[in-house]
């Protein structure tokens, strides 16, 4: 029996879909609206999220069918991983792309789905449904959370 978790010994080409799957953290950051400048390629995350996302449990209100309300919705692929410069930097599937171990508070890691809203990682209670806003004033929006959290420690707190 391999007792080395498979997120470690696995490449994220190796893994199958209910691997793939469980790398989500569910902390909803991929689902906030993001400005890119054009002259720079700048990414700024938001505190505006996707009308499809659930402020509360951080997942997609309806993930199987989120193309029929959001058709340009990305959807993370084993092939699209390196190329999207968006990720946040506590996302799983950036870390083990990029060989990195999952923090201490990932689901995989915890055994409960609770501890990344409890690290303060995910964006429950931090956004704005992209609904109530004026997209013209998206800006207003930007903030910097997103790219800090969660970056001083791969190790749980005593």
């Amino acid at each position: 029996m391999e007792d080395t978790p498979f997120w470690k010994r696995k490449t994220l080409p190796e893994m199958t879909k209910e691997e793939w799957e469980s790398i989500c953290d569910g902390c909803g950051l991929c689902c906030l609206n993001k400005l890119e400048e054009w002259d720079s390629g700048d990414i700024y995350f938001t505190s505006v999220a996707c009308k499809l996302l659930d402020g509360e449990s951080c997942r997609c209100s309806n993930y199987e069918k989120r193309w029929d309300f959001v058709p340009d919705c990305v959807q993370l692929t084993k092939e699209n991983v390196p190329d999207i410069a968006w990720l946040p930097p506590t996302c799983g599937y950036r870390l083990i792309n990029e060989g990195e171990d999952l923090y201490w508070w990932h689901p995989l890691v915890s055994g409960d789905p609770e501890t990344v809203h409890q690290a303060g990682i995910s964006a429950r209670g931090r956004t704005i449904s992209e609904t109530e806003i004026d997209p013209e004033a998206l800006e207003d929006y930007v903030v910097d959370w997103p790219l800090t959290v969660g970056n001083d420690s791969k190790e749980r707190p005593e």
